[in-house]
C-alpha cells in the first residue's frame, strides 16, 4: 500500500496512492473558487492515470477549506436560493439511495461515513433500518443526533467498530476528500460483512461537463477534493484491496447542480439558464459512455 507522507508545510504526493508510480504529468492548474482563491495544481499518474491535487494542505490546515456556513454539505439552514436548489436534489437524491441500497442489501445495519447532518440516515432509520454515522464536524454530528436521534460518531472512532458489523457501508461523495484512501479501504474491508455492500458516490473526471467546464469545473473543488476519480481509477484501488465493482448508477441531479456552480466559477451574473443547459448537454451525451457527473459505484469484497 502506498500511504501519503507529510513533508515540510504540505503533504506531497510522491507516490501514485493508486498504484505506486512515482512519475507524473501536470494535468491542470485551478484554483479554490469556493472561498479562499487559492491556487492549486492536480498531477495525473503516467502510469494508471489516477488525478490528484499535488501538494494538498498540511492535515492540520485542511479543516480551515470546510470553514464557511455556505459549505453546503453541512448547511441545514441556509435560505440562499442555490441552498434551496442543493436541498430539493438532495431529498431527491435520498429516496433514490434508499432504493438503490434497499435493492441490493441482503441486512439492515448501515454505516453511512460522511453523514453530514444526518437527512440520509433519518429516512433508512423510518424505513426500519439499525443506522450508525461518522461524521468529521462536530456541529453536523450535533444536529443529527439532536434532531434525529441518530448515533453519530468522530471519525477517530472506526476502527473501534465491531469487525464485519455492517451489511452496508456508504459514503456519498466523501472518499475524494480523505487523506489515506488506502488507510480507509483497509477500515471499510474490516467493517463490512462477507456478503455486504460498499456503497461509494463520487464526482467523475470523466463526465461531459468535466471536460467542458475544465479548470472550473465544480467537481474539482480543491483542496477539499483531494482525489478526482473515474471509473477505471476507482477499479484500480478497488482492485488492491481485494473489491469488485458490481454496479455503476448515475446520480443526474448533480449535472445541473455542478453546473450551477461551475457557471458562478466562471463569472457569469446570471447562472440558471446557461447552468439547466449544460446540465440537460451533460446528461444526454453521458447516455452514450455512462459517464455521468457523479456516478455511484455499488461494490461488494471478494470472498
Amino acid at each position: 500500500m502506498f500511504h501519503v507522507k507529510p513533508i515540510q508545510n504540505n503533504i506531497n504526493i510522491k507516490q501514485c496512492p493508486v498504484c505506486g508510480n512515482d512519475e507524473f504529468s501536470l494535468f491542470l492548474k485551478t484554483k479554490d473558487f469556493f472561498l479562499t482563491g487559492e491556487d492549486f495544481k492536480l498531477d495525473k499518474c503516467t502510469h494508471c492515470g489516477f488525478v490528484f491535487t499535488n501538494p494538498i494542505p498540511k492535515l492540520t490546515e485542511l479543516s480551515k477549506y470546510y470553514d464557511s456556513p455556505d459549505y453546503l454539505s453541512h448547511t441545514a439552514s441556509s435560505f440562499s436560493f442555490t441552498s434551496q436548489v442543493y436541498k430539493l436534489f438532495r431529498n431527491a437524491n435520498i429516496k433514490n439511495k434508499f432504493k438503490l441500497v434497499n435493492s441490493h442489501a441482503k441486512g439492515k445495519t448501515i454505516l453511512d461515513i460522511g453523514c453530514g447532518t444526518g437527512e440520509l440516515l433519518h429516512y433508512f432509520q423510518q424505513k426500519g433500518w439499525d443506522v450508525s454515522g461518522v461524521e468529521p464536524n462536530q456541529s453536523a454530528r450535533k444536529f443529527a443526533s439532536g434532531n434525529y436521534k441518530i448515533s453519530v460518531f468522530n471519525e477517530d472512532e472506526l476502527n473501534n467498530f465491531e469487525k464485519s458489523g455492517f451489511d452496508v457501508i456508504s459514503m456519498w461523495h466523501v472518499l475524494e476528500h480523505v487523506p489515506d484512501l488506502n488507510s480507509r479501504m483497509d477500515q471499510l474491508s474490516k467493517l463490512i460483512k462477507k456478503d455486504g455492500l460498499i456503497i461509494i458516490a463520487l464526482p467523475n473526471l470523466d463526465s461531459p461537463d468535466a471536460v467542458k467546464y475544465e479548470s472550473y469545473w465544480a467537481g474539482l473543488d480543491v483542496p477539499r477534493h483531494l482525489y478526482h476519480f473515474t471509473k477505471d481509477t476507482l477499479q484500480r484501488l478497488l482492485k488492491q484491496h481485494n473489491m469488485e465493482l458490481i454496479e455503476s448508477v448515475p446520480m443526474k441531479f448533480d449535472a445541473y447542480y455542478v453546473s450551477l456552480l461551475s457557471e458562478k466559477y466562471l463569472g457569469k451574473k446570471i447562472p440558471y439558464l446557461p447552468a439547466f443547459i449544460n446540465g440537460m448537454r451533460s446528461n444526454l451525451q453521458a447516455k452514450k459512455s455512462n459517464n455521468y457527473s457523479s456516478m455511484i459505484y455499488v461494490i461488494k469484497p471478494n470472498q
